[in-house]
């Protein structure tokens, strides 16, 4: 970039240094992150309106709380992430409290509220950097390792190539399935795009697969563009009547437990892969927990469940993107998506799903910094990878592998190992377990 203005303006906003970063890259990488994560476009307002909300203005909060937070992250924490109403977090509003338990979505909204209220005081506080400094470097490690296997796992059940299985949990697909037949062709030429190291490989697989699929009748456009709905339903629809009942402390706790160790576990270990750390610690790290805490905040008087950034982001990360132009691009996709929602939803899972297959593969070049030959790392290390696709839960492999980690070397005698911030974390973690 020749443009000195130019490039004062882009490091100035985004953290871009035209020494060090690549224009085309960023903007590359901004769009293979909101590809892989276009997903929730479809799935958020379908799970969310299990409640009861109006599905229309679902998809327009979804949209806008992405954007808006995802540039925000670009802009204030100058980081390549994107965020999003959570997987996972989602289910749970929609499965769990209103359902299962009985409680109005106003009522869920309201706790997502408090939730993201706690976090904001916690990320001012400084306790949530503190946190990931407890966790030993090993486990770091493990982090990226199990988010790589969590990620690839989630992209073959997308794919169809792992299903369901009553008798032993999840089994082999239907191979002749043409959605699982073009995700496989998918995976060969995503697979060879990174082999002879075509720049953006990841991106060009997602769009050539989807090419593919239509004539066999996977991929389906609907036309391409439409009008937004109104969120007027669900915004600001926040119930006070019952904020200081048990009920829901007890919500609020879980959704804070289990947002506050899925964001650890993703800018920890998306981080870590892209090269951000120095010194043990990944600069910015405050800031992007207060983005974290203020789309929470911000995304429940919208109508959103909680959110959190998306281990999705590894897919940009690994196509180079590094800087906060990376999460703004993302950013400025899902706020095009509010118009051209019916040709972004039109590519399938099968095109999307050889990206998250090779983001998994890249994340597990951090297994060779562990030192398995030290059973004392190498076994609480393992506990956390294995624990994130199987659990099904970034946090509770952040969870087993912590206090594994723990009572591993306690038990063993290695007391010099285990600082008193791990004794604390690991107390806590126990006290998530007994609520």
């Amino acid at each position: 970039m020749n443009n000195p203005r130019i490039s004062k303006f882009l490091q100035t906003i985004f953290g871009f240094n035209p020494s060090h970063h690549n224009l085309r890259v960023e903007i590359i990488a901004g769009i293979t992150t909101f590809l892989t994560m276009a997903y929730i476009l479809a799935v958020n307002p379908n799970i969310m309106s299990s409640t009861g909300m109006d599905k229309g203005a679902l998809f327009t909060t979804t949209v806008l709380v992405a954007a808006i937070a995802t540039m925000l992250m670009g802009l204030y924490a100058k980081m390549p992430f994107a965020l999003a109403p959570g997987m996972g977090l989602n289910a749970f509003f929609a499965y769990s409290i209103c359902q299962i338990m009985g409680y109005s979505w106003q009522f869920a909204l309201t706790a997502v509220f408090i939730e993201g209220i706690l976090f904001i005081l916690l990320t001012v506080s400084n306790l949530r950097e503190l946190i990931v400094n407890v966790i030993p470097d090993t486990l770091k490690r493990a982090i990226g390792v199990g988010i790589g296997l969590y990620i690839a796992f989630i992209g073959m059940q997308n794919a169809g190539i792992v299903v369901n299985n009553d008798s032993t949990l999840v089994s082999l697909g239907d191979l002749s399935d043409p959605a699982v037949l073009l995700s496989i062709v998918g995976i060969i030429i995503t697979a060879v795009l990174l082999v002879r190291k075509v720049k953006g490989g990841l991106l060009i697989g997602i769009v050539l697969t989807t090419l593919l699929g239509i004539p066999i009748g996977v991929t389906r456009f609907d036309g391409i563009l439409s009008t937004p709905p109104s969120i007027e339903p669900i915004f600001c629809k926040l119930e006070w009547s019952s904020i200081f009942s048990t009920e829901m402390i007890a919500i609020v706790f879980s959704l804070l437990f289990v947002d506050l160790f899925d964001t650890i576990g993703t800018l920890v270990g998306v981080s870590s892969r892209a090269g951000m750390e120095k010194n043990g610690k990944i600069p910015g790290l405050k800031r992007a927990f207060m983005v974290d805490a203020i789309a929470t905040t911000g995304g429940a008087l919208m109508g959103s469940s909680t959110v959190t950034t998306f281990v999705e982001s590894a897919a940009g990360v690994n196509e180079g993107g590094r800087t906060g132009l990376t999460a703004f691009v993302t950013g400025l996709c899902f706020l095009s998506s509010l118009f051209f929602a019916p040709f972004f939803l039109a590519i399938p899972s099968a095109a999307t799903a050889p990206v998250l297959l090779a983001v998994g593969v890249m994340m597990m070049t951090d297994v060779r910094k562990i030192n398995f030959d030290d059973f004392s790392e190498a076994i609480p290390a393992f506990i956390c990878m294995i624990c994130m696709p199987l659990a099904y839960s970034i946090s509770d492999g952040i969870v087993l592998g912590h206090l594994s980690y723990v009572l591993i070397n306690l038990c063993s005698g290695k007391f010099k190992k285990i600082s008193i911030g791990m004794y604390i974390l690991a107390a806590f973690f126990l006290l998530k377990f007994i609520v």
